[in-house]
């Protein structure tokens, strides 16, 4: 195995504090970077602890990342506010809000040593009550909306230094089930992809670092894969099309069942960086990462060589965590519970289940 496979994964980790094991596995992998979960944040103190630690096992600055959407995706619901959701800001209809959202969620995850937020989210919400993991997540179904309002929020996250990355290209709003649970399929061409699902990434493309793909098959625009593995969607229509050839692109987490029922651990990730992904995600089983690395360091050097420049390239301009202060915590948490009172939730009561990616 290449000694530098391991530099393609970005790996989740069992709890709020590394094991014994998960330390000697990500000091040999020296993976790109890590996820936080709810399962790993239980303090403030807690959590900045832990992303220390994972600094310190590591030779570059790592990525660090989270799923920190506002919502019922907050991965920090047990220690602050969680911030109003996409849909209730782009309700409000009022910038300043949405800006303030944006603000206050950097802050926040600075002060933790987050330095990645795996948001926004651009997905065009066509099906608002499909079991189909999106409930409560959309900023809308018109890409103009979406721009307003998913732009004003991504700008002042990046102001107060988090990095962002667009999920899910090209279009996992088109989805009406779950990939949690199985691999969702619609019958969406290239050309309605083009009029409405990616207008957003590309207006807002110069203020994204990154871009996840999402575990959903378009089998009239390539029969064989799903986006997250598909050369067609990613080489050929992200980056040579659309052209986003310099951001870094990574797959949706390769551990739900979308992917798991169809491919083994190894394949998987080696697909996915022959498709052109950058980054690999393997949330849950950490312990298949080197299964993972190895099969990746089968690929010619010359495209593994590419996905680490463009890695490289993020981390350049990740910042460092702010330092840590119990006064700005409290202040950050008591602007999200004003923002959050002054924001209501829309819609009635959800009488479906919730999708994993809830409790995560």
């Amino acid at each position: 195995m290449s000694t530098d496979a391991g530099a393609l994964l970005l790996l989740g980790f069992a709890g709020p504090v590394l094991t014994a094991a998960e330390a000697a596995l990500f000091r040999k992998l020296q993976a790109a970077g890590f996820i936080l979960f709810s399962r790993n944040i239980v303090a403030p103190e807690q959590t900045r602890k832990l992303t220390d630690s994972l600094r310190e096992l590591s030779k570059l600055q790592p990525i660090v990342a989270i799923d920190q959407e506002g919502g019922r995706v907050t991965r920090t619901n047990a220690i602050a506010p969680a911030a109003p959701s996409a849909p209730a800001l782009a309700a409000w209809g009022q910038p300043k809000a949405t800006a303030r959202a944006g603000v206050l969620t950097g802050e926040l995850l600075r002060l933790l040593g987050v330095n990645l937020n795996f948001a926004p989210v651009l997905d065009l919400d066509f099906h608002p009550e499909a079991r189909n993991a999106l409930r409560g997540r959309c900023w809308g179904r018109d890409p103009q909306r979406v721009i307003d309002h998913a732009g004003q929020w991504n700008r002042r996250l990046r102001q107060r230094g988090i990095a962002t990355c667009a999920k899910h290209f090209p279009a996992g709003g088109r989805a009406r089930s779950d990939p949690h649970h199985e691999l969702p399929s619609s019958p969406a061409t290239l050309d309605e992809l083009l009029r409405e699902d990616v207008i957003p990434y590309t207006a807002l493309q110069p203020e994204l670092d990154a871009i996840m793909l999402g575990h959903v098959e378009f089998p009239n625009i390539d029969a064989d894969f799903p986006a997250s593995l598909s050369p067609r969607l990613i080489r050929r229509f992200l980056r040579d099309q659309l052209g986003f050839e310099r951001h870094l692109v990574l797959t949706d987490d390769l551990d739900m069942a979308a992917i798991t029922r169809r491919y083994g651990r190894g394949p998987d990730a080696k697909l996915a960086i022959a498709a052109g992904n950058d980054l690999a995600l393997i949330c849950h089983r950490t312990a298949s990462a080197e299964g993972a690395a190895a099969a990746i360091s089968e690929l010619p050097r010359p495209l593994l060589a590419d996905a680490r420049e463009r890695v490289e390239r993020l981390r350049d301009k990740l910042h460092w965590p702010l330092p840590w202060s119990a006064t700005r915590w409290q202040e950050t948490c008591a602007g999200l519970a004003e923002l959050a009172a002054a924001v209501p939730e829309p819609g009635a009561a959800d009488t479906l289940p919730n999708s994993p990616v809830a409790g995560y």
